[in-house]
């Protein structure tokens, strides 16, 4: 017997089915998915493991008049699969019409736009006091597992939900992973509970006056349906710990669970990835800091639960030892123990995703900023070339942080700048440091490293015109500045590196230049564009400030980002011909 997935258009298409259609219904959605995954990358581990769960909950909540909130969201394939949109997992010309996360545009099954973690708890007691003011009925179900819990927001709601006194029911899925491993005791004790089946006394849930149940098998549907029935509909908050296992169904995805949490096209047998890869940042980083760490056992690299991001793989995670910290998903504490440990004479740098420093933004400033503590914060996946998903947007960056007193943001064009702003920041002791990952095309300096990097670097010497281009965008400038040449223009360029501060000394030999364009690889608005627009006009030099626009995009094309925003070497040549 077959179930043909075209017909499943809603979750009403699975209520009918007995025990055997959903055990088979669920074994051809992980068929399907590991088919799509492997030729179009996503989160594979997180989405292979929950498949009976979203079958579950589907079957006996009543979505989307029961409320249902995906933490992080990445982990809502099989949700898209039975609301709706099953074509975008089975048709491969219609892959790319859904997100990787939850997304209201899509299907109102979809209540957030939701990427970043520990979110979904404290959403869901939004809704469920607007249910109880309102007057509704309605289940209301927060999922969350791959370490989400032990995010300050996440326990933040977890202390608040049950004193709503009313439905709320909290879906722990317990996969005893993160990214990578889990850290934190909060973890220690999900395995007591697991090793207990689920019966130890120390329960965190029960103290926190949660109703309490364990479901052992969380990758059977029988338990599963089971437990949801049982909870359905209760008029306190609830509990349901699920154990599953990430991957599931992947032999690869479950042998290695960190690789595969996410993953570009792979080879389902073997799990090796498509296509070839160079050189990257994250190795060069990751090299540099084992390197500084062995010469010197006050150094240490913290990372908030992306370890993988920032080039430290088990191997390296090994090799660092003791001087390589993961506090799990919580960018704030990641930031404030940054802050402590300079304060306490360790030298602490910080590995971050460009989109998740927005989540210690406070921290970074009130933290660091105000007591100028030398902390280092290296940012990966910045700009117009990091992540595209409006969730996961890295562009905002030079705005938000180059702005707070006290910080130094930096950006470097190439390897082996980056590699001599990370060895320069972790050596100095006098203010926190902020350093961008180049983005784009991974490229070698060609030319002598300049270290003085709180002044701006002229790279190529000219006159009448000139263009000063930070990080990823200094490539460009020197297309640019090709052309001009071709035309009989010849551009001064500067690359600044210094995104904190103007260099008052080096804009002021462009007096009497006839124009000067910036060009920043983020948004132009509170850019160090516009730093350098407010000096130089006072000079009376006109100055075009090129940046991105300040708005959320959804999965762009980065060379036609450029374009709408005028960024592109020919367009940067018309503009300063014209």
């Amino acid at each position: 017997m077959n179930i043909d997935l075209n017909t499943i258009q809603s979750p009403a298409d699975i209520k009918g089915m007995d025990i055997t259609q959903l055990e088979l219904l669920s074994e051809e959605l992980r068929s399907a998915l590991i088919k799509k995954l492997s030729a179009h990358g996503g989160h594979v581990g997180p989405n292979l493991g929950v498949v009976e769960a979203t079958v579950a909950l589907h079957y006996v909540f009543d979505a989307p008049k029961d409320e249902i909130v995906f933490d992080v969201s990445h982990q809502s394939y099989v949700h898209k699969m039975l609301t709706g949109r099953i074509g975008a997992f089975i048709d491969p010309a219609r892959y790319d019409e859904v997100t990787g996360y939850t997304s209201p545009d899509e299907s109102p099954y979809d209540l957030f736009e939701i990427g970043h973690t520990s979110t979904s708890i404290a959403l869901a007691t939004g809704l469920a006091k607007a249910r109880d003011i309102k007057g509704g009925r309605q289940n209301v179900i927060a999922f969350i597992g791959d370490a989400s819990l032990g995010g300050g927001m996440a326990l933040e709601a977890l202390n608040y939900a049950p004193t709503l006194g009313s439905n709320f029911i909290l879906v722990v899925n317990d996969n005893q992973m993160s990214i990578a491993e889990n850290h934190g005791e909060l973890y220690a004790h999900l395995n007591e509970l697991r090793d207990s089946d689920g019966q130890a006394p120390n329960n965190i849930f029960k103290a926190l006056g949660y109703e309490y149940l364990y479901v052992a098998e969380g990758n059977d549907l029988r338990h599963l349906i089971k437990a949801f029935k049982e909870v359905k509909d209760k008029d306190h908050a609830v509990v349901v710990h699920i154990n599953t296992m990430k991957g599931k169904g992947l032999p690869v995805a479950e042998a290695n669970k960190e690789k595969f949490h996410y993953a570009g096209p792979f080879d389902a047998a073997t799990g090796e990835p498509a296509g070839q890869f160079g050189e990257d940042y994250d190795s060069v980083f990751a090299n540099t800091m084992l390197t500084l760490m062995r010469d010197d056992k006050d150094i240490v690299t913290l990372t908030a639960g992306t370890p993988g991001a920032i080039g430290f793989g088990k191997g390296r995670r090994e090799a660092a030892g003791k001087q390589f910290i993961d506090v799990g998903i919580a960018e704030q504490d990641c930031v404030t123990m940054a802050a402590a440990l300079a304060k306490g004479g360790v030298r602490p740098v910080m590995g971050v995703v460009a989109t998740f420093l927005q989540r210690a933004y406070d921290q970074l400033s009130h933290d660091v900023a105000i007591n100028n503590l030398p902390a280092v914060f290296v940012v990966f996946y910045p700009g117009l070339f990091g992540m595209n998903d409006v969730t996961h947007l890295g562009f905002f960056d030079i705005a938000m942080v180059s702005n707070i007193p006290n910080i130094t943001m930096l950006s470097a064009t190439n390897a082996e700048e980056y590699k001599a702003m990370i060895v320069m920041a972790v050596r100095q002791t006098v203010r926190p440091i902020v350093i961008r990952t180049p983005g784009g095309e991974f490229r070698h300096a060609d030319r002598p490293v300049d270290t003085d990097f709180f002044r701006y670097e002229i790279v190529e010497e000219g006159k009448d015109v000139a263009i000063i281009a930070e990080g990823s965008m200094l490539a460009i400038a020197q297309e640019a500045s090709k052309i001009l040449k071709e035309k009989g223009l010849t551009p001064t360029v500067i690359n600044p590196r210094n995104l904190s501060q103007i260099d008052k000394e080096c804009l002021d030999r462009l007096e009497g230049y006839k124009r000067v364009i910036t060009l920043e690889d983020g948004i132009a608005d509170g850019g160090f564009g516009q730093k350098v627009a407010s000096y130089l006009a006072q000079k009376g030099v006109k100055v075009n400030v090129l940046g991105l626009k300040k708005e959320f995009l959804d999965r762009y094309d980065a060379t036609e980002l450029l374009k709408a925003n005028g960024m592109t070497a020919e367009q940067i040549a018309q503009s300063i011909l014209e």
